[in-house]
């Protein structure tokens, strides 16, 4: 496995070869890799060179560390395309798993000066606040808090809520929803989020706010949803213009 006559580097070799077991699926999710000693011992190397290995595969998401137990595969990151406006619901699906929610808390409340302000209403105007966990296969991928006009979106329910919000608004209330705003920035999980989403506190999550408009202009939505680090990642296509 490690060729010594090589000219790439040993711990570049190591780690392309941990890398092709885990997609060849001989390592998968939670299985615990051998230790740093039995990589050294097994291939003539020296720890140090390992541990490089190791951690450049930690850094990159396919490992992850647990003090006192070892080093495990990681769940495969889902990759978001920061093209295209879909729902949570409509991107599961495309990607064969099965998308669920877990309602939190669903009501109709007076608007905040921000809330207001967000949504082009008037402060105190009624709006619905909707939180949920997010599930794909059963895994709580996201904590999702949703703002819409109710004089805007009539007759939302929590039958809705639970299937596909954009699929009402879009085949029942005949509203025509044309493209969004989205800020991403890193953050660390709150005692909410930890409790929530089963994992720990100050674990890197992804915060994620969009803001969502309808055809004529008109803002939809407030959504602030708080996405797990270890299972999402976005990617972008750029062009180079002449």
């Amino acid at each position: 496995m490690i060729d010594k006559s090589s000219p790439i580097p040993f711990y570049y070799q190591l780690e392309s070869f941990i890398k092709d077991q885990i997609n060849s699926g001989n390592l998968v999710p939670g299985d615990t890799i051998p230790s740093e000693r039995e990589y050294a011992e097994a291939y003539g190397i020296s720890r140090m060179t390992v541990r490089q290995a190791i951690n450049a595969l930690v850094t990159e998401g396919l490992l992850y560390r647990k003090k006192g137990s070892g080093t495990f595969v990681a769940n495969k990151k889902i990759e978001q395309p920061l093209q295209g406006l879909t729902s949570f619901t409509e991107d599961m699906k495309k990607r064969g798993m099965n998308p669920t929610s877990e309602l939190i808390h669903f009501e109709i409340v007076p608007a905040s000066i921000n809330i207001a302000d967000e949504l082009h209403i008037k402060e105190h105007a009624p709006v619905y606040e909707i939180k949920r966990i997010r599930l794909a296969d059963g895994e709580p991928m996201a904590l999702e808090t949703n703002y819409l006009s109710a004089n805007l979106v009539k007759g939302l329910t929590e039958e809705v809520v639970n299937t596909s919000i954009y699929a009402y608004i879009e085949e029942k209330l005949n509203l025509e929803i044309a493209h969004a705003d989205q800020m991403i920035e890193s953050i660390q999980a709150s005692s909410e989020d930890a409790r929530l989403l089963k994992i720990n506190k100050d674990h890197p999550m992804l915060y994620i706010k969009r803001n969502t408009f309808l055809q004529d202009g008109t803002p939809l939505e407030l959504v602030k949803s708080h996405y797990r680090g270890d299972r999402y990642k976005f990617y972008i296509k750029m062009k180079r213009f002449e």
